[in-house]
């Protein structure tokens, strides 16, 4: 998870943010994270270097990393704590584990279902959310199963999990054939504590494909809210506050989440899959 280490009046008071920087366009952007200084940006390749490495003050490509072995791409995340970045692989039904700066040291385990979204807990285990069995997985930093909560039946394809700090946490679900599209709070027993989002739909309390979330330290969530090209600010109860990502600002669908913590910045995959993307830098 990643932590911004704002005062609440700073999530709530400013206006949509402001586009600092954007990434050069390349292919579609699955996944943003950072470690030390430099940002890596998973992109779907046509070549064997699939991870860009961007310094994150200047914003100029340092490198490229190879992953042998990576197919079909969904998700990326980092651990500063094991010095890794981790990639789910929805052809192999795997979790990547890449050392990091460098991309040594890359090993896999399976995951046994498709994976889709990645996180890191505070307790620097591996949040794997997989969407056709709904279910979250914990993995240890070499794949070792700690646990698995089912979803119950309404959260249906869930897509990116984050834990909060009670150990409850927030899911993203819903996919083009179900009836709603919801952002929810489950309890660690996987019970639905309280949800947003309903059928689908472009008001203020709706959405159409809530993907990549990203929380604070007091409770706010940003959504990735795809078909309606903006990203949301949720409340810690789940009520909306405002687009901090607007339609004007996007050229295609805003796929993936990160939140710098020190910067104050949200860096949102812009993306037309498979064919063109990028990465766009915003203030928030």
């Amino acid at each position: 998870m990643h932590i911004l280490l704002q005062p609440l009046s700073f999530c709530v008071m400013r206006a949509v943010g402001h586009v600092l920087h954007t990434l050069p366009e390349n292919w579609s952007v699955l996944g943003v994270t950072s470690l030390d200084n430099l940002l890596y940006v998973l992109r779907v390749e046509n070549t064997s270097e699939q991870i860009e490495v961007y310094d994150m003050d200047s914003y100029r490509l340092q490198r490229s990393l190879t992953v042998p072995g990576l197919t079909a791409m969904a998700d990326m995340t980092a651990c500063a704590h094991n010095s890794c970045a981790y990639i789910s692989d929805r052809a192999n039904k795997c979790i990547h584990r890449v050392g990091l700066p460098h991309g040594a040291d890359v090993t896999n385990w399976p995951v046994n279902d498709k994976p889709a979204g990645l996180s890191v807990t505070d307790t620097h285990s591996v949040l794997v959310t997989s969407n056709k069995v709904r279910k979250i997985k914990e993995f240890s930093t070499h794949g070792k199963l700690l646990r698995q909560i089912q979803l119950p039946q309404d959260v249906m394809s869930p897509r990116h999990t984050v834990q909060l700090s009670d150990k409850q946490f927030i899911v993203s679900h819903g996919a083009y054939a179900d009836p709603v599209r919801r952002v929810c709070l489950i309890g660690s027993d996987g019970h639905v504590v309280k949800t947003y989002g309903g059928p689908k739909g472009s008001g203020s309390q709706q959405m159409t494909v809530p993907c990549h979330l990203a929380v604070d330290t007091n409770g706010f969530v940003f959504v990735a809210d795809v078909n309606n090209y903006r990203v949301l600010l949720l409340s810690p109860e789940l009520t909306y506050v405002r687009d901090v990502v607007s339609r004007d600002q996007l050229k295609w669908n805003p796929e993936r989440l990160f939140l710098d913590v020190q910067r104050r910045r949200l860096y949102v995959a812009d993306s037309n899959w498979p064919m063109v993307g990028r990465v766009v830098v915003v203030s928030v």
